[in-house]
């Protein structure tokens, strides 16, 4: 919850977010929010956190209980350019995207010498193998509790007792939640007190891009706000409602609600 952040970033600054339509954006960049999950791990805090880009703003717009388990999180941080930009002319001089992909490669990173233990739920089983190899070819010492590929599940999907127990018994300090939005948010939130990790992480198609599964958009393409372009020439079939729907939805709100998105800061 929001409240979370506040207290664990009190530290260091005044912590703000951005209330859009409803849906409370932590005005993070990506060092911030590696570092404020950092201090959870160390603070064996057990919490969620939501990435979010437009097609979340959207979702939660349609659906008050998906809204309600987004604002769950402890924190939920811009995924998507858009967001970052509605952001940052509403005021917040912060407020940086943090990409699926870059997060977790951050969090890899940073755990080599931290010591943590990462788990990964989601994806498929040739993909997971792929993404292992390629994170341990980038982090030779990062530290790998264990893998799972679910089957295919719906929203509310509860996982048996033994996959449950498989995570706790390789006591990850960092679970990655590979299931797609709005599947992986529901899974977290469903699974929080069923879990003892610290941490869940719904991270979306990262596995997929990091195992090199799927084609990634190049640099620019993220930086100008046009990957969800690249992404629908490489998938329209399964990708156009979302994104053809979704973001002319997005626009209509946008400029409905514009003068009622502002910054929030902390105390």
């Amino acid at each position: 919850m929001i409240r979370g952040i506040k207290m664990s970033f009190a530290k260091d600054s005044v912590m703000e977010y951005v209330d859009i339509m409803g849906v409370k954006i932590a005005a993070v960049n990506l060092k911030i929010a590696c570092d404020i999950i950092c201090r959870w791990v160390e603070d064996r805090r057990k919490t969620y956190v939501c990435l979010a880009p437009v097609a979340t703003l959207t979702d939660c717009f349609r659906d008050p209980v998906y809204l309600n388990i987004i604002n769950s999180a402890a924190m939920t941080t811009p995924d998507g350019m858009p967001v970052v930009w509605i952001g940052r002319l509403k005021g917040s001089s912060i407020i940086g995207r943090t990409y699926g992909p870059d997060l977790m490669l951050s969090l890899c990173q940073q755990g080599e010498g931290l010591g943590y233990r990462h788990f990964f739920y989601g994806g498929t089983e040739l993909g997971n193998k792929k993404l292992i190899s390629n994170l341990k070819r980038r982090f030779p010492r990062i530290k790998i509790a264990g893998c799972f590929a679910p089957s295919i599940m719906n929203n509310n999907t509860i996982e048996t007792k033994e996959v449950l127990n498989q995570i706790n018994l390789s006591s990850p300090d960092i679970l990655w939640v590979g299931l797609g939005s709005p599947k992986q948010d529901f899974w977290m939130y469903n699974h929080r007190s069923r879990l003892d990790v610290p941490i869940m992480i719904g991270v979306g198609a990262a596995f997929d891009f990091i195992a090199g599964i799927k084609p990634q958009a190049p640099v620019w393409m993220r930086q100008v706000g046009l990957e969800w372009f690249f992404r629908l020439c490489s998938e329209p079939r399964r990708l156009w409602r979302r994104y053809i729907i979704g973001n002319t939805l997005f626009i209509y709100l946008l400029l409905r609600n514009w003068n009622e998105i502002k910054v929030v800061k902390g105390d």
